[in-house]
């Protein structure tokens, strides 16, 4: 029975490049996925994109390609990935110049664009929700919007017969779902296949948190070689079942327990998950361990995919502006409490959107209410934050904790700090019949 051996090659922008190579090497492939986009990466790429118009596309993209392409070439493996981000057309030209650089021959590239709904939204086309009112009046602080877009024109550039496909905002688990209806010849209204496909892309999209990252928790939840993790394949039956493994000796487990994490992960309703594709039912899926790092996949569900595309849009959302300071010896958490109350009543005459401050080690992440009362630190980091309008009055906040030096309790020190701007996402839905994608397939 043909199956179909799909590698995650990046889990987001910034992954780790070796366990890829790993994959390409030895993983024994047919398609190699570099997922690289979260929601405000794209965000992101598109203010680069403004500031340089040969930018906007993944900054990992020409070390990822450089150290893939001959490995497809010679394993014969294709590869799917959203490292286009804001600029397809500039990455599809980047792996281009890569792969003639490299001295490879018969390579089809094949961009995909169409996802930047910006023009739309800011026309007020927007699918009528919560977010319509409050996105219609940013006006000049939009920066992106990028509908989520599904299979359609990856299957579109498979069928042309692309060797790699560089997309932007697609949809993670469509990313691996496209090669498998591509493949198996899925109807693309068979829904029940369409949902178990996409249990099997949503378990591979983040890479190395299925192989164990993410899930480590020292005497509790022990992974093996985390310093090496490898990063997932998935074998894939024609009826959508699956089994997930990784490359023989590489770091990491695969076991029933980093399955289940990992398809829970960011699930709202296991049993209605909107992609524009499907939308997928997890509730009844079955994780079985038939041997060591060998997990099958089956019972996954689906219905008709939803008439409306989710959209990423990215604000301006003023500046912020951060300061630290550490106290170390006895008295270490009074002093730093001392540092707070001084700078509160300092920066009291500042319009400050917000303010916050925190004790790092202390009441950082839970806060006050939630934070475990223990025996009192011996060293802490005060954390003061602001969200302003404009930059000089973020820039105060840095200003005012190295004045604590001379200014402040004794014995402060290792002040850092930075201002930048805020980039802001929020969401909206468009009409799937609004959104008009392209292909364009290139020949080295």
């Amino acid at each position: 029975m043909k199956t179909v051996r799909i590698g995650c090659g990046a889990g987001y922008s910034g992954d780790r490049i070796d366990p890829a190579v790993e994959l390409a090497e030895r993983g024994n492939l047919d398609y190699l996925v570099f997922e690289c986009l979260a929601e405000r990466t794209i965000a992101l790429a598109q203010k680069a994109l403004r500031l340089d118009p040969s930018g906007g596309y993944d900054p990992l993209l020409e070390e990822r390609m450089q150290a893939v392409l001959p490995l497809s070439a010679k394993n014969e493996f294709r590869i799917i990935t959203n490292m286009g981000a804001a600029n397809p057309p500039a990455a599809a030209r980047k792996t281009r110049e890569i792969a003639q650089h490299l001295g490879l021959r018969k390579l089809r590239i094949a961009t995909i664009t169409g996802d930047d709904v910006l023009t739309l939204i800011r026309d007020g086309k927007a699918h009528a929700d919560e977010n319509t009112s409050f996105i219609a009046g940013l006006g000049d602080k939009l920066i992106s919007a990028n509908a989520y877009v599904g299979i359609e024109p990856i299957l579109e550039a498979l069928a042309a017969g692309a060797d790699v496909i560089i997309t932007g905002r697609v949809a993670d688990p469509s990313l691996f779902l496209a090669p498998l209806v591509h493949e198996f010849s899925w109807a693309t209204d068979n829904w029940h296949l369409l949902g178990q496909g996409t249990v099997v892309g949503h378990l591979l999209e983040c890479a190395g948190q299925v192989t164990g990252g993410y899930f480590a928790d020292p005497g509790v939840k022990d992974v093996p070689d985390l310093a090496h993790l490898g990063f997932p394949i998935a074998e894939v039956s024609p009826d959508g079942s699956a089994i997930l493994t990784k490359v023989e000796g590489s770091g990491g487990c695969i076991t029933r327990a980093t399955c289940t994490e990992q398809l829970l992960y960011e699930i709202m309703d296991p049993a209605a998950y909107f992609t524009p594709d499907v939308i997928a039912d997890f509730s009844h899926v079955t994780l079985d361990e038939i041997g060591k790092d060998r997990v099958r996949v089956e019972g996954g569900n689906g219905r008709a995919r939803p008439e409306t595309l989710k959209v990423s849009v990215g604000y301006h959302d003023g500046f912020q502006g951060e300061g630290q300071i550490c106290y170390a010896g006895p008295g270490a958490l009074a002093r730093a409490q001392l540092a707070q109350q001084i700078l509160t009543e300092r920066l009291a005459r500042h319009t400050f959107r917000e303010l916050r401050f925190d004790l790092i080690g202390v009441n950082s992440i839970h806060g006050p209410g939630l934070s475990r009362p223990a025996a009192e630190p011996y060293e802490v980091r005060m954390r003061a934050t602001a969200k302003a309008d404009d930059n000089r009055t973020a820039a105060m906040i840095l200003s005012a904790v190295e004045a604590l030096y001379t200014n402040g309790p004794a014995g402060g020190g290792g002040v850092t700090g930075f201002t930048r701007e805020v980039t802001a996402m929020t969401s909206t839905l468009i009409a799937r019949s609004l959104v008009k994608t392209h292909v364009h397939c290139e020949d080295l």
